[in-house]
Parts: C-alpha cells; structure tokens; sequence
C-alpha cells in the first residue's frame, strides 16, 4: 500500500478539502480553510519525491519529467478520488491534493437555494458557477449534473481537466472527457461536442476567449450549456468575459450574453461554528429582462442595484446570504464581514458577539471597519 494511502485516509476522516506535501515540511492538511501541520517530522526532498512518485503510472511520472508539472486524479475507491497537482521547483518535488469524496451531494444538501433548480429547468443558455480557488464550483456543478440525471432523459456531455466526481447512468446518458485522455483540448472537444447529439455540455473551466466563444455558440443552438469561471461576483464574471473579447467585438459578444446568459451564481465558503465543517453562502444573479438591458447597453454597474430589487424572482446578494447563515448560528458574524461588500448590516451581529464571547480581537478589528 502507498504510503500516501494512510495520509489520504486521515484528510478524508478530518474532513480535509487538501493535502499538501512539500520538502522542509511535515504534511499539511487545510481544515476549515485554514492550513494545519500534522505532528510528523519534516519530509526531506527524498521522501516527497518517492511519496508522489509511488502513486503515479509510468505515464504520469514520464509527462511530470517532460513537463516539470502533473494533473491527475487518485481514485482511491470507497475512500474517495484525489486531485493532484505535482511540480517541481527550488526545493524539490512537492504536490497539492484537493479531496473528491466518493458520493455525489445534491443541491439542497449542498445548501443551494431552490432557484438553481429551476435555473436548471432551461434547456437552453449559458449557466455560470463562479467564485474564487477553493470554494466549491466543482462540487455545485456536480450536483448540477445529477439533478438533471436524475430527472431528465438527456444526453450529457462533460469536459474536464481532469474528471473529478464520476457520474452513474440514471435517466440521463453521460459522456465525461478529460484533457489529455478523452481530448487534446476544451477547444477541441467542444468543436466535435456539436456533432455528438448533447443536450447539456459541462465545460470544467472556461479559462480562453476560444473556450469562452465556443460556449456562448453553443448555448445559442439548442444547448444548456453549464461552465466555470473564477470571479468573485456576477457582475465581475459578465464584465470578464466582455473585457476577454477585442473591443470591435464586444458589444455583439454583450448582445449574444444578454440573450444566452441564464444566471450567474457565484460562492463563497465559510468555516462552520461547528468547528468541523463549511457553509455555503451564495449570490444568484437571474437574466430578466431589465438585467439583459443593463448587459446589452454596457450598465454592467447598475446590475447590483437591480438585483437588491428582484428578490421575487430568486436573485440573492452575497451580502443577504452571508447575514441568513449568521442568523442560523451557522457562521460566526467576525468571519462573515471578512467577505461582505457592506460591513454595517453585521454591526448588530459583531457587538453581540463581542459581548458573549468577551473576545477583544478579531470582533473588534471588524467593528472599526464599520
């Protein structure tokens, strides 16, 4: 058995979104979101490379060579699958894991709000899921994809770098690609995708003006198209994509989003006061009819402003989300202002906290941010 069998076993039991072995250092597991060392000694440069190198195929040790740096996936069966990125760099070897359990979470465990399934309910348009490294696009867009496994009898075509959680048949029949093993490239895999009969295309990541324009053509020829982008709010992924274009061509590319884009749903993770888990909160942004107007005529800026108006139709501030889990006991008021847009709506939260906890530092440092 790999030695690193033993350490992903005990990320796994811990909870653990990532495991990171580096010389110099003992292995560090991030709980929380926060980085913690495990009590070990360091690993020295010897160990690192035979840790990463005893689970890797020929292959892999081959391109990691050739390249200086590695994507692959782990699969550690019940346990579950391992994302891992090895390089090399001044110190040695060192590799990065992020954790993929074994089961595929639905969207209400999850903690999505009902609108992303009737988001989901269209059979056409572009559906984004943005937000920083780390906070969850993969697993929302997973639970994305069985939703509609389960309900509807479609075609699903999926293209990954690398895949990520595996998808049983149900209803629907699902086609996963990989980069570098199903496919040469998004570009490559989404020009045939056209010609394969799918209903709904999951694009892993949109990270080129080729892959971004090549899911917009899809989305506007029958298909629901459902892609990643790492923005920190709605209106930054819409003025992203816009800005990706040369300005000759934006405000046909501001034209074809207004009538393609869907929704934008943008998350942030947050440390649970459990001690032990995450909540999600999230911002959904619904396409009506005002917000394409605002996309069409480049008033990309009001589109927050509309959105604190249209909470009938499901659109959700990030701020409004972040405040509903404080209110649940769920995340700590000092921990939510951190990534709120306007501090004063936790004001009442902060000093309430200061007062049952006694605690004159981080409750007080957001309070002077007020």
């Amino acid at each position: 058995m790999p030695v690193l069998d033993k350490v992903f076993n005990a990320a796994a039991e811990h909870l653990a979104s990532d495991i990171h072995i580096a010389p110099g250092e003992p292995v560090v597991l991030r709980i929380q979101g926060k980085l913690k060392r495990l009590k070990s000694s360091p690993l020295t440069q010897d160990q690192c490379r035979k840790l990463i190198l005893e689970i890797l195929t020929p292959e892999q040790r081959k391109k990691l060579e050739q390249d200086l740096q590695l994507d692959f996936v782990y699969d550690l069966g019940d346990v579950g699958r391992f994302r891992g990125n090895a390089m090399f760099h001044q110190a040695g070897m060192s590799a990065a894991f992020r954790f993929i359990p074994p089961w595929i979470s639905t969207l209400d465990e999850l903690g999505l709000p009902p609108i992303v399934k009737k988001v989901l309910d269209n059979h056409q348009g572009l559906i984004l899921v943005t937000g920083a490294a780390g906070q969850g696009k993969s697993t929302t867009m997973a639970a994305m994809i069985d939703y509609i496994n389960t309900l509807r009898s479609h075609h699903v075509l999926t293209v990954e770098d690398p895949i990520e959680f595996v998808h049983p048949f149900k209803k629907a029949v699902i086609n996963q690609r990989q980069l570098g093993k199903g496919t040469l490239s998004y570009t490559n895999a989404l020009r045939a995708a056209l010609r394969e009969d799918p209903d709904v295309i999951m694009i892993g990541e949109l990270r080129d003006l080729e892959t971004i324009s090549l899911a917009i053509s899809a989305s506007e020829t029958g298909h629901l198209v459902i892609g990643t982008l790492a923005c920190g709010s709605a209106p930054k992924t819409i003025d992203r994509i816009i800005d990706s274009y040369p300005p000759g061509e934006q405000n046909q590319i501001r034209a074809m989003l207004s009538e393609g884009l869907k929704a934008v749903i943008t998350q942030r993770l947050l440390p649970n006061m459990d001690g032990k888990t995450m909540e999600l909160a999230v911002e959904v942004l619904i396409v009506t009819l005002p917000i394409a107007n605002l996309i069409r005529e480049g008033k990309v800026f009001q589109i927050p402003s509309i959105m604190q108006t249209a909470k009938r139709v499901g659109m959700i501030g990030m701020d409004d989300s972040l405040l509903q889990l404080v209110e649940a006991g769920k995340v700590a008021a000092s921990e939510a202002v951190l990534y709120s847009k306007n501090a004063h709506v936790f004001a009442r939260h902060l000093a309430r906290e200061k007062k049952d906890s006694g605690d004159q530092g981080k409750g007080i440092e957001c309070l002077n941010r007020l």
